[in-house]
């Protein structure tokens, strides 16, 4: 259907006027009758009747005309879904509960008239190829596992390097300690459910083992962050990895604790991907942001794979 002559055929009927009309949409009149008559031939009914004061809807054209109205809204929303700076910026995070899903949070704190939709990907290659494609405006990843190619106008920063503690419960042997290293938790079991295969996870926690020898264990589904603080407050042998921004709660007597890493800390290496010809205007806002918020790296000797570190 041809919405100029739809919305030729609403400015007649809210005018009440073929010539009004034609002034209000800057055209002839004889462009607005060609565009009325183009409508109704092509729905096959009568919408306007010419009267000595102007025109008047038929019932066809009363019936025609909330949906014609409703027809020139959708033109708007789909103009508004692409147009640079009048959609929402779209961005992918790891994890909502990740240290930068909150920075992501705040920089929405700071910018309140700037439109966020957040998602969250299955994975890194499906991260990459939706911003290659602008399905997503920028994607928060860890770059370059083995074996990934960025595409050719993907541009990509560091922007955080998160740190790990252990997290475990009370009878866990390491519960007590201040602070522990990666080489003590060689041979005891890390609970890492969400770990897929091909995952950017599973990448990073593979290195990890090779390096310290921690088992990890990503048996069993994932009920989520609830049901995994549940086995590991009960366990005295499974504990997980968790950054120290990460927003939890847990029942009333659980006695939880986050043990730090260090010598060296391991750290997650969160890097912003965007298209280089992304023209929205948020993205350089959020870019600048990052910028301005940027963590201080852990104190010591810091460990990432060596795939991360060439990024």
């Amino acid at each position: 259907m041809d919405l100029n002559a739809v919305r030729t055929f609403v400015a007649v009927a809210d005018a009440g006027q073929f010539q009004k009309a034609a002034v209000d949409l800057s055209v002839t009149q004889q462009a607005v009758s060609k565009r009325v008559a183009a409508l109704e031939r092509e729905l096959g009914v009568r919408l306007l009747t010419r009267t000595p004061r102007g025109a008047e809807l038929t019932l066809d054209g009363r019936a025609f005309l909330a949906h014609a109205r409703s027809l020139l809204r959708a033109e708007e929303r789909a103009w508004a879904a692409v147009r640079p700076g009048g959609r929402a910026l779209r961005v992918d995070v790891v994890g909502r509960r990740m240290s930068l899903a909150g920075v992501v949070r705040e920089f929405h704190r700071v910018n309140p008239g700037i439109g966020l939709d957040i998602v969250t990907l299955p994975g890194s290659e499906e991260a990459i190829a939706a911003v290659r494609d602008g399905t997503i405006d920028a994607t928060f990843r860890a770059v370059i596992m083995p074996g990934q190619v960025i595409p050719g106008g993907v541009e990509f920063t560091p922007v955080h390097d998160e740190p790990l503690h252990l997290f475990t419960g009370p009878a866990h042997p390491f519960a007590g300690a201040d602070a522990v290293t990666p080489a003590e938790l060689a041979g005891h079991r890390i609970w890492m459910p969400g770990n897929v295969p091909g995952a950017e996870w599973t990448a990073y926690y593979e290195a990890l083992a090779a390096a310290f020898g921690p088992i990890i264990e990503t048996a069993g589904p994932n009920f989520g962050v609830e049901a995994l603080i549940d086995t590991i407050e009960a366990s005295s042998t499974l504990a997980t990895f968790l950054g120290p921004e990460t927003p939890l709660s847990w029942p009333a007597g659980y006695d939880m604790r986050l043990v730090p890493l260090r010598d060296p800390t391991p750290v997650y290496p969160h890097s912003l991907l965007w298209r280089a010809d992304n023209p929205h205007p948020a993205l350089a806002a959020l870019r600048e942001h990052l910028l301005s918020v940027r963590r201080e790296a852990p104190e010591g000797e810091v460990w990432k794979p060596a795939w991360a570190a060439r990024a």
